[in-house]
């Protein structure tokens, strides 16, 4: 049995012991039923956001939510049910109405709880809780003084979208009815600006945020500031450009979405549904030989750790892709089973992608590019999973001699995902870490360019 010491009674309305005994009863209500197999998981968590624009309040917002979602088994037939009463009669309630529900659905042949030898019997604290004790007074004074700090950064900021102060914190248990139980409270706080340059038509917009687990590694807010303020300002003056095929830079964070998009494509629903263009290409080349991404699970503190998955298999540390070749896909048990292939311990999305950074900061990949296009922001959502093809609106610099010449709007980038991957010249060493997916800028030839 897999458990973990929860946060201060104080600050979630149910100690830790209250949620796994909750989970108990669900299973032991599920068994009473006749149900073959039951999994359960039972969640509460609390935050508070706010916005400051101009220097006024302008929205707090406090949350405070709980569930219990239950999915039993009768055979091969499955039914679901959740609640948010946490009373004795409504958890036998929602027991008793995810067994109906079962009982008339179709038999499915791959639906079951994990293989036992695969679930996480063990402790595994990843230090994923950092609670950061700021009240709303403490919060509306901090996002003032990021919205603040923009203005103070550059006179040509004249207007905000505001600046904002989230905190969020949770925790859940998770069981089933081959004797796991496992759960963790988890953190996550977050910086964020977004204000407008110059006047008229010539006016842009753009931003910045830092996001953590612990609230003392956010950046600081008078960075927050100053970094959105420069952005924005940096893009006075944009044209557009002349159509053609150019190489381009995916600055880090627009880099991260190219990522998402092999990560979709290599997920087991895609794949068993023959939704995806990389079906089929395990043990295939899919990127030059100098891509190398591993998954990393276990990194204390990281935003996407976690020791199981949705499923309650134990996560593991792994090559994805390992000189180019792609070694292994994103599977749930599911998924897994549908496919004839073990789970990867990725059911609910991949964890801590690492992508090896290249030798060059983000000054020498535009030197080694010379003329091209750097991508800072992507609009729009023109992408073909089926068929890779790959078509979104963009701003970002047109770049000369190695150099940012002037900004560059209202343009179209198009290419197919599939060729892209094997056009990447270049992986950046300037990593954010803001999410599930690090990785530097990149690199890619022959993107068509429309202006």
């Amino acid at each position: 049995m897999t458990t973990s010491a929860a946060a201060p009674a104080s600050r979630f309305a149910h100690d830790f012991a209250t949620l796994q005994q909750l989970a108990a009863d669900a299973l032991a209500h599920a068994a009473k039923l006749g149900a073959t197999a039951a999994e359960v998981e039972v969640s509460e968590g609390f935050g508070l956001a706010v916005t400051a624009r101009c220097g006024e309040v302008e929205t707090i917002e406090h949350n405070r939510d709980k569930g219990l979602s239950v999915e039993v088994y009768a055979g091969q037939r499955r039914g679901h049910a959740s609640t948010s009463d946490f009373s004795a009669a409504a958890l036998r309630e929602t027991v008793a109405a995810a067994l109906s529900i079962a009982r008339f659905t179709a038999e499915d042949e791959y639906a079951g709880l994990p293989e036992a030898d695969l679930l996480m019997r063990e402790t595994l604290d990843l230090h994923l809780h950092h609670p950061w004790m700021i009240d709303t007074e403490e919060a509306i004074a901090l996002a003032q003084r990021v919205e603040a700090a923009a203005f103070a950064a550059d006179a040509r900021i004249c207007n905000s979208e505001g600046a904002s102060v989230s905190t969020q914190q949770s925790q859940f248990v998770s069981a089933n009815s081959l004797g796991f139980m496992g759960g963790y409270p988890i953190s996550r706080h977050t910086l964020s600006c977004s204000v407008i340059a110059g006047k008229g038509d010539g006016m842009q917009r753009d931003g910045w945020y830092t996001t953590a687990r612990d609230a003392a590694t956010l950046e600081a807010p008078e960075t927050v500031g100053a970094t959105a303020a420069r952005r924005t300002a940096a893009r006075l003056g944009a044209k557009k450009i002349a159509t053609g095929q150019f190489p381009v830079i995916f600055e880090a964070e627009q880099a991260a979405g190219l990522l998402g998009h092999f990560v979709h494509a290599t997920s087991g629903s895609a794949l068993y549904r023959k939704a995806s263009f990389l079906e089929g290409t395990l043990g295939q080349t899919i990127f030059p030989a100098f891509f190398n991404l591993r998954e990393c699970p276990h990194l204390p503190g990281a935003l996407a750790s976690a020791p199981f998955d949705d499923d309650g298999v134990r996560t593991r540390a792994r090559d994805v892709v390992k000189n180019g070749v792609l070694q292994g896909y994103f599977l749930g048990v599911y998924s897994g089973r549908k496919l004839g292939l073990p789970s990867t311990g990725n059911a609910g999305g991949s964890h801590n992608l690492l992508l090896e950074p290249g030798a060059h900061d983000l000054p020498a990949l535009l030197r080694s590019m010379g003329r091209g296009l750097l991508i800072t922001e992507l609009l729009g959502h023109g992408v073909n999973g089926v068929t890779g093809d790959y078509s979104r609106g963009a701003a970002g610099f047109w770049v000369e001699d190695g150099e940012k010449v002037h900004p560059v709007e209202e343009i179209t980038i198009a290419g197919n995902l599939r060729a892209m991957f094997q056009n990447i010249r270049a992986i950046g060493k300037d990593v954010h870490i803001r999410g599930s997916k690090q990785t530097g800028s990149i690199l890619v030839d022959g993107l068509m360019i429309a202006g």
